[in-house]
């Protein structure tokens, strides 16, 4: 997955790649690999790459498609509870990117929301902005109440 400075001029020639060109052959390592499996690694920093790496292929609706079906949410789920500021971030972006009327449900079911709520009281900005928008924009106000009343059973 990581290349040297060499190989990267041998496969981009002198003048590099532009986006597009970069984006598709993302999109090309992404749909020959067989699964999603560095979001499952130890190496912190393979799991940072590949969330922002997911995140930024997500909005695509073929890549979204691909992610959904290959259990991409409960994997991305996982990158929740990262250490990483970085890799936390890039999950919670990527789960707002990945909704649609199908995949809803899954992206916003209670562990999620509670794990949002709890972002959202965090002293962190970045953090608790974004898990704020996230309850705003793809929860209701039910998801909300009962992610709290699991948050208030924890604390007693």
């Amino acid at each position: 997955m990581f290349s040297t400075k060499e190989q990267l001029s041998k496969r981009t020639g002198p003048h590099g790649i532009g986006r597009f060109s970069y984006l598709q052959a993302l999109v090309i390592e992404f749909q020959d690999t067989d699964s999603l499996d560095c979001l499952d690694e130890d190496d912190e920093k393979l799991v940072q790459f590949g969330i922002g790496g997911l995140c930024n292929l997500c909005l695509d609706k073929i890549n979204k498609e691909e992610i959904l079906k290959n259990s991409g949410v409960k994997l991305v789920m996982k990158c929740l509870s990262s250490p990483n500021e970085e890799t936390v971030l890039s999950a919670i972006t990527t789960l707002m990117f990945l909704v649609t009327p199908v995949s809803r449900a899954e992206i916003t079911a209670l562990p999620i929301v509670e794990c949002m709520l709890r972002f959202s009281e965090s002293t962190n900005p970045r953090l608790s902005n974004l898990a704020k928008v996230f309850l705003e924009d793809y929860c209701d106000r039910s998801q909300i109440e009962a992610a709290k009343q699991v948050q208030e059973r924890l604390s007693t």
